[in-house]
This record gives C-alpha cells, structure tokens and sequence, in this order.
C-alpha cells in the first residue's frame, strides 16, 4: 500500500493521501490562514479527496468556520495549557460524512466514560517491565505493528521509519518479559506546544487482557510530566472498546467523534478523541 505524503504548504505540516482519502493539517504555520486554506483546498480538488481534517488553534476558528469547516473534537490546553487546539473537518462528500456505525460507538463511549479513573486489570501472573525503546529495537517494533495493524496512517511498518521519528519527536515505549518486547505505544511530542499525543498501542495477541496499555499509558504520562509536557491527548479508534476504556480509566475526558476519518486496519474509520491535563501551569 502506497504511503500518504508528508509535506510543507504555506509553512504548515501537511499529511495527504488516498490511504485515508483525506488531507490532513498536522500542525499549523505562522503563515497566512487564508492562503493555507486556498492551497489545501486546491489540493483536495486536485486529488479527489473526500475529507479535510485540520488541528487549528481556537484563535482561528473563524478563518475556517467561514470556509465551511465544524469541529468535531477539541484538546483542551494544547497550546501550553492556555489555548484549546479545534479538530476541524470539511467533508467533499456527503457519504464520507455519515456515521453509520452510530449506535455502536455511542455504547462504547458511554461504557468508556463510565470506567473513568477505575482501576486496570492487575497483571498478576507476569511481571512486564516497561523501556523506552531504541533503534536496535526498530526490527522487532516493525514486526510487531506488522502483526496487529492491517494498514495504518503512518510507516510503522518500516523500521526505517520508526527509526527516524525516534530523531525527531517520538518517544517509543515498550513492555518487555523474558528480554522479549510484547506490547509498543508511543509518545508525539510538540515540545513547542508542551502537548504529547499518545499513540501506536499495539500489544501480541497472546498478552492481551493484562492491562499492558494502561502500564504503558501511566508510565508515558509519568515521563511526560518530568519533562514539562502539559497536555496529553489521543485519537482513538472509535470501535475499539479496550482502547477507549484504557483512556477512561486513566482520567481522560472524552471530547468528539471524528467521522470517517483514518484508515487503519484495513478500512477507513471513525476515531475518539480523548485529552488529559497532566499537569496545571
């Protein structure tokens, strides 16, 4: 499957592709909004897309509302603690907008929610101790995001890739037993904004039911913290109930729905968003 393309337009961090059939604005620039707008919507355009997607400061929510975008979700604090980043999306296609499995991921929001700063399952037969990976670990990661993710919106296949985000901003954490890596996620630091996204959780089938994610997670906020990082937030498959309570149960609070939105494991789906205050400013 051919990757989605990463690049700079009007000085903003752009991710676009038929794998998701959207375009997606990462991180905006200090450029002008309005020529962003224009250049991404050329590009929609041009490509066929059916979805723009967009991480946008609240202070220029305006500039978007008027181009037709509505928010789907928010991350409260995201920009060191004092301004809310919007989740905003334009659909080029009344299909692509619709959420079909509705009833369905309301269940699993509201058993999320109702999980909220409960206790995970305690790993009591196995002892898992928890590392920051490296790049000798990058074979063996690529294996393991090989095995439990079809398709996903980023590389995490290629160990080339992981090793390079591990140069930019990404921390990666694993659950080790018997010298033997079972369970990944990882920490996206925009260390400008004193935000980390937590993401790329995937446990071996055989390990799952231990509460490994929800070690993970504690240990990534824990390293977060002692780093001055504010703002921790998810983006979370929609469908999957372990995911979803792992962020409930850690005090995260759930803020939309992001329709249609990523292709992963084989099909394009809908993604929670969940954020956490880590620490006050």
């Amino acid at each position: 499957m051919k990757q989605d393309i990463i690049e700079i337009i009007c000085d903003s961090i752009i991710q676009h592709g038929k794998n998701s059939n959207r375009v997606y604005i990462m991180k905006i620039g200090t450029k002008k909004t309005l020529d962003l707008i224009k250049s991404v919507n050329e590009l929609a355009e041009k490509n066929s897309y059916s979805k723009i997607f967009a991480k946008i400061p609240s202070a220029i929510l305006a500039d978007f509302s008027k181009d037709g975008y509505v928010r789907e979700a928010f991350i409260k604090g995201y920009y060191n603690g004092q301004e809310d980043a919007l989740l905003m999306c334009k659909y080029l296609s009344e299909e692509r907008s619709i959420l079909k499995n509705s009833k369905e991921i309301e269940s699993i929001i509201s058993m999320s929610k109702s999980k909220k700063n409960t206790s995970s399952v305690s790993v009591k037969k196995k002892q898992y101790e928890v590392i920051i990976c490296s790049k000798q670990h990058a074979q063996e990661m690529a294996n393991i995001y090989k095995l439990v993710f079809e398709s996903y919106p980023f590389p995490i296949h290629d160990p080339h890739y992981i090793e390079k985000t591990m140069d930019d901003n990404v921390i990666y954490f694993g659950a080790v037993l018997n010298n033997k890596v079972i369970a990944l996620a990882s920490s996206e630091v925009d260390k400008e904004a004193q935000s980390v996204e937590m993401t790329d959780f995937a446990t071996l089938p055989e390990h799952l039911g231990n509460g490994i994610a929800c070690q993970l997670l504690k240990h990534m906020e824990n390293h977060m913290i002692d780093n001055n990082i504010i703002t921790s937030y998810t983006i979370a498959r929609a469908e999957s109930l372990g995911m979803n309570i792992t962020f409930a149960r850690n005090g995260y609070e759930y803020s939309g729905t992001l329709i249609n939105n990523t292709h992963i494991s084989g099909k394009i789906e809908s993604m929670n968003v969940w954020f956490k205050t880590l620490h006050t400013v």
